[in-house]
């Protein structure tokens, strides 16, 4: 991975956002993961500049990650993240994009799809869970593996990098061996960021109030390509089946050898991918 770009700060409906703004072309949005120490550029950096040969792509901190505001959220979480979201855009003079998003990112995506149709294009979207059940089965821990996956990382001790190399290759990446010391350098000095840490010490949820998407998804107009792994440890690929058939224009592709960051751990074949499908709606 290169060295992260030029930092940008814009408004966004109150809040004040960082990002990079790479290349030229297609306005795409980058929206990364909830997992500790995540950024965007942690989690796009690897395949951005693929993306940036013939798009303009807006890698956004999502709101109380990286270098973003460490605000507190109140009331419904995906419904908050979509409004600022849609306020970012209107200060970067952005009227439509398609947006590429992994995890957390991508419930937010899906959220600001449905309830803002005009500002969306398409949607690539891996390893989110905008539904709390499965088709067939239970959710691994009833849903709940990454916030505990967050309270076991800041617990105890607190982060080490030991514990941030072992919350990465068991849950993010299918082979764990591969892992850069530098992506791995990144998460971890995030992760001690004061107001990361502020935020994950508080008893009461400080991210704002949990929402179930079943209604959303079914009023999505954008194409979407839900871009999975076979190996995802949070959300095996019969629950973007679901979604799939859930979104009216839905369609899924999934990656052999790859876990939920998937466009790190194999951004060429990612890239192949998601442009093949971004290139297709033209």
């Amino acid at each position: 991975m290169s060295a992260a770009p030029q930092s940008h700060y814009a408004d966004g409906a109150g809040v004040n956002y960082h990002y990079h703004d790479l290349g030229s072309g297609p306005d795409t949005v980058f929206l990364h993961g909830g997992g500790p120490g995540c950024t965007a550029w942690s989690d796009f950096g690897p395949v951005a500049p693929l993306f940036a040969a013939d798009r303009r792509c807006l890698l956004v901190d999502i709101q109380q990650y990286g270098k973003s505001e460490k605000s507190r959220i109140e009331g419904p979480m995906w419904d908050h993240h979509a409004a600022r979201t849609v306020g970012l855009l209107d200060t970067l003079g952005v009227d439509r994009a398609d947006f590429v998003c992994n995890s957390w990112g991508g419930t937010i995506a899906l959220n600001l799809a449905a309830t803002y149709p005009e500002r969306v294009r398409s949607l690539v979207i891996t390893g989110s869970m905008p539904v709390f059940y499965g088709p067939l089965a239970p959710l691994p821990e009833n849903g709940h593996r990454g916030r505990t996956a967050r309270d076991i990382y800041y617990g105890g001790e607190g982060p080490t990098r030991e514990k941030m190399r072992q919350l990465i290759t068991k849950l993010e990446w299918y082979d764990g061996a591969k892992l850069p010391e530098e992506t791995l350098t990144l998460r971890y000095e995030q992760s001690l960021d004061e107001g990361e840490r502020a935020l994950a010490a508080m008893s009461d949820s400080p991210r704002g109030d949990w929402q179930d998407l079943t209604a959303q998804l079914g009023r999505i107009q954008a194409p979407t390509l839900f871009m999975w792994g076979m190996q995802d440890a949070f959300l095996t690929p019969d629950y973007p089946l679901m979604l799939a058939r859930m979104v009216p224009g839905g369609s899924l592709h999934v990656l052999d050898h790859a876990s939920h960051h998937l466009q790190e751990e194999r951004p060429d074949a990612y890239h192949s991918v998601v442009s093949g499908f971004l290139d297709s709606l033209s």
